[in-house]
């Protein structure tokens, strides 16, 4: 009877997360197998959502694929355009005016703002605190209304172009500014307060998700999960672009407030929430230091398009997106008004591969946590998928045409169709 139980107790389950799981709202699997509450193995498995967009975006003009890049991601809808215009322009070698790299710089900083309270309200949710998860969408709701008023949309703001912005900051929108840096200013004690205070979220993300150092530099980890575990790594601080080149960015670390690094979950709080006032002193500096002038390098969108037909180069565009850096790789060969080559690189292509060290060894309850750590996006992540048969021969797309045809047809004779 006792040998039974030991048995039983020793076994070994396997929890498979996603590809559609409640912890997990895009679509990537992870199957942890578990002893007891211990994580003991873990297979990340990523590919289940190639949309092939740079594969789109190779065969549109520039601007069409300026505005593809942009649904990239939804979240991260002023990051992906961002770091494409920042390319293209050193391909082209266009200088965009200084008032144009001003309101960029702001635009970037107020999706940093509602990106990193998205998220705190998301790890919320995954600890249970649902009553926080709608205080912060709440929240929210001050940066997204300032958003809207400056560019017309809360998301896919359609604001960036290559060689400056579509439209101006006006008198009426600094206002507005100003009165959402004071609303956010007097919400970051009651965040610091809410997160950081909370003994019940203390013990919730207080060593879970703990990386160290030498971890996150041997997995080329970026963003708030890289400063989480002190890492002073930053493209504003590194290798500053546009308005951050006239103002000092500092990378928000651990040890820099608590005068320790943890590196869990915990220190990924503490990194965001004091990330967002930073980001409401770098817009205050902008609207404060705002330079005059136009706002497009090449106002005439067909103008552009010639310029781009007639010019050969090829650029890195990197910018620091609220989840990390994203880098976008451009190339125009002088034939065609758009890039012959596109490749994107977004922060969750790096800060994935820290799921599996972490899980291992974490209680089963923290899964969602560790998950929710990086803040991930799959949809910036995919990029292609190999379909393999039986054989485990990859086939081509004539193939795999074939067999979509085919059993959409087995399925209309079954339907009767």
């Amino acid at each position: 009877m006792a040998n039974d139980k030991v048995s039983k107790i020793s076994k070994r389950y396997e929890i498979p997360i996603g590809p559609i799981h409640p912890a997990l709202k895009e679509p990537i699997r992870v199957e942890a197998e578990v002893k007891g509450e211990k994580v003991v193995k873990v297979d990340v498995k990523r590919g289940f959502a190639h949309r092939g967009i740079e594969y789109m975006g190779m065969k549109r003009n520039a601007i069409q694929t300026l505005y593809l890049s942009e649904r990239i991601c939804g979240i991260c809808s002023i990051s992906h355009p961002y770091a494409f215009v920042l390319a293209s322009e050193k391909a082209l070698g266009i200088e965009p005016p200084p008032r144009a790299q001003y309101i960029r710089t702001i635009i970037a900083e107020l999706e940093r703002i509602h990106s990193h309270i998205l998220w705190l309200g998301v790890v919320a949710h995954e600890i249970g605190f649902d009553p926080i998860l709608f205080w912060t969408w709440k929240l929210r709701e001050k940066v997204l209304d300032v958003l809207e008023a400056i560019t017309g949309n809360r998301i896919n703001y359609a604001m960036y172009m290559i060689g400056g912005v579509r439209r101006d900051i006006k008198e009426s929108h600094i206002l507005a500014l100003r009165d959402m840096i004071d609303y956010y200013r007097k919400a970051a004690d009651q965040m610091k307060d809410i997160f950081l205070s909370d003994p019940i979220y203390k013990a919730r993300t207080k060593d879970v998700a703990k990386l160290s150092q030498d971890l996150a530099l041997k997995l080329n980890i970026v963003g708030p999960t890289a400063r989480a575990a002190g890492l002073r790594v930053d493209i504003r601080q590194d290798i500053p672009y546009d308005a951050y080149a006239d103002i000092d960015v500092r990378a928000v670390v651990p040890q820099d407030i608590m005068g320790e690094v943890n590196g869990d979950a915990y220190d990924a709080t503490l990194v965001r929430i004091y990330e967002i006032e930073q980001s409401l002193d770098i817009i205050e500096y902008c609207i404060n230091n705002m330079p005059e002038g136009k706002l497009l390098a090449i106002p005439n969108y067909v103008a552009l398009l010639t310029t781009i037909r007639k010019t050969q180069g090829e650029g890195i565009g990197a910018h620091e997106a609220p989840r990390g850096e994203v880098i976008h790789y451009v190339k125009y060969d002088g034939t065609r008004d758009g890039p012959v080559v596109w490749k994107v690189i977004a922060p969750s292509y790096n800060n994935i591969n820290c799921w599996g060290p972490l899980l291992l060894g974490a209680e089963v309850a923290d899964i969602p946590v560790v998950i929710a750590f990086i803040d991930p996006c799959l949809c910036c992540n995919d990029r292609i998928a190999f379909v393999k048969d039986e054989n485990g021969r990859v086939l081509d797309y004539f193939e795999i045409h074939n067999m979509s045809v085919n059993k959409t047809m087995k399925i209309k004779r079954m339907l009767g169709v």
